[in-house]
């Protein structure tokens, strides 16, 4: 049988309670926060620009094989030192030349595939810190619905055990009930506090964890939609992982990067090739007379060349040579890491099965545990009132009913993001998987499609703006990015 989701979130504590499970109107779901950090969490935004700077590599190893142009001009003027005579001598010159690169030993070709595998390498890496995020968004998610839901049983318990000193008390007064009884009570209500302060701390921590994720404050949050359809063994979990992990990919493409950069390192040995065209015009006046007297000189013309250069190396003291055994070097570096990354791949996918396996059977004793304990409570709030137990064996069966439902609560936290961490080992956590809306994806083809086309020398992008905002100060965004935020 398939392992499928379990829906979580707000219905924790109603689920621990007993109750039914209320729906939050207007609350943000699980999907607003999703796209939310999709489009403006900094670690996501920063990898996506480190991949655009990825894209002007391969543009710059294509630059490396296009014609260049360049001009010249030149003026010099003769200065007299003497004052008796105004003599002078000026030069102008300008000049063009066009040089075209016509054999480079393949060192350009084999440059761009390096380059074109890096992007792709860079591609993978940016689907996989793109899955993280996501995974991060969803555990700061359900981290604030667990430790709410934490809080309100806890408080719920504060009133119980508060209910509990006031009827020992009033009991103590009419002779029922001994001081110890009280005692006892009292300790038990301080205990509770004493627990709802660190659940409040805790809250409070995963509230700004998620505000550092998501970019926006916790405000109401609705229950998680169930989640999809898990696989049904570790076999499959671990096929599937080989098959789409982004890990995988980027580390392939890497070892493909590298075998070109061997390519490239044995062209530096080949000759090259390149055409030349020179214009140049030259004028040259030059005078010497006195101040009474004058006459001067004028020359002027220009010349027009072409040819074709060759380069021939025949001794580089042993660079290429160092060079290539670097790169091939560099090329086993990039295997071994491609098969550590299929291993951890691997291992991450059947490990994160089995945890998810694990969360469902503590779910399962969780839920007999709190019935378990439930019929307990009021088994021994019964015989207490017969005198058959005394106001300890209530404030004990009251704790363990507590703990039940803390670890029930804690159990379907923890087995809904041991899902999502599932479906992220097997590279199953991106934007399209998911069916998110909110807004245009971002695609990667687009800058570098814009980097290979572009040849001028002239065009820059606008000036760097951040993109993902603070969540706190006077930059922070006015406006809320579960709404309006845009994907860039």
């Amino acid at each position: 049988m398939r392992c499928v989701g379990v829906r979580a979130g707000a219905a924790l504590t109603a689920l621990a309670m007993g109750l039914a499970v209320p729906q939050v109107v207007g609350a943000t779901t699980l999907t607003d926060a999703l796209v939310a950090a999709y489009k403006g969490n900094p670690t996501l935004t920063g990898t996506r620009a480190q991949l655009r700077s990825t894209d002007e590599q391969a543009a710059i190893a294509r630059a490396n094989g296009r014609p260049t142009l360049g001009a010249s001009v030149g003026l010099t003027q003769g200065v007299d030192n003497y004052r008796k005579f105004s003599s002078f001598n000026q030069q102008i010159t300008a000049g063009a030349q066009l040089s075209v690169p016509l054999y480079q030993g393949g060192r350009v070709r084999n440059a761009v595939k390096a380059a074109d595998a890096r992007v792709n390498s860079g591609r993978q890496s940016l689907r996989s810190t793109e899955g993280q995020v996501l995974v991060d968004t969803v555990t700061a998610y359900m981290d604030v619905l667990r430790d709410r839901a934490i809080v309100g049983l806890n408080e719920n318990n504060v009133k119980v055990l508060q209910t509990n000193l006031d009827a020992t008390s009033d009991q103590f007064q009419a002779g029922t009930l001994t001081l110890t009884d009280v005692a006892q009570s009292q300790a038990r209500l301080e205990d509770g506090r004493a627990q709802l302060a660190s659940a409040r701390a805790t809250l409070t921590n995963s509230e700004e964890n998620y505000r550092r994720v998501v970019g926006v404050s916790p405000d109401a949050l609705d229950q998680p939609p169930v989640l999809p359809v898990l696989p049904a063994g570790p076999d499959q979990a671990e096929d599937t992982a080989i098959d789409n992990n982004p890990d995988i990919a980027a580390a392939a493409a890497a070892v493909k990067a590298a075998h070109f950069d061997v390519q490239t390192a044995r062209a530096s040995r080949m000759p090259t090739i390149t055409a030349q065209a020179n214009n140049n015009y030259a004028r040259y006046t030059q005078g010497a007379s006195n101040v009474f007297t004058g006459n001067a000189s004028q020359l002027e013309g220009d010349s027009t060349s072409v040819g074709v250069s060759l380069n021939l190396p025949l001794y580089q003291g042993g660079l290429p040579s160092a060079q290539i055994r670097q790169a091939q070097d560099l090329e086993q570096v990039a295997m071994e890491q491609q098969t550590a990354t299929e291993r951890l791949v691997v291992a991450n996918a059947r490990a994160a099965f089995s945890s998810y396996v694990a969360t469902q059977e503590v779910i399962k004793s969780s839920e007999e545990a709190l019935k378990a304990n439930t019929l307990a409570l009021e088994g021994v709030q019964a015989e207490q009132s017969a005198g058959l137990r005394q106001v300890l064996d209530v404030l004990n069966a009251e704790q363990e009913k507590l703990g039940s439902q803390v670890t029930l609560v804690s159990a379907q936290h923890d087995s809904y993001v041991a899902g999502f961490a599932l479906l992220n080992a097997m590279g199953l956590v991106n934007y399209q998987h998911l069916g998110l809306e909110g807004g245009a994806l971002y695609d990667p083809m687009v800058n570098y499609r814009r980097a290979r086309r572009a040849i001028s020398d002239w065009e820059e992008n606008p000036r760097p703006q951040p993109i993902a905002k603070p969540v706190y100060g006077p930059q922070m965004a006015p406006e809320n990015p579960l709404v309006t935020g845009q994907a860039n």
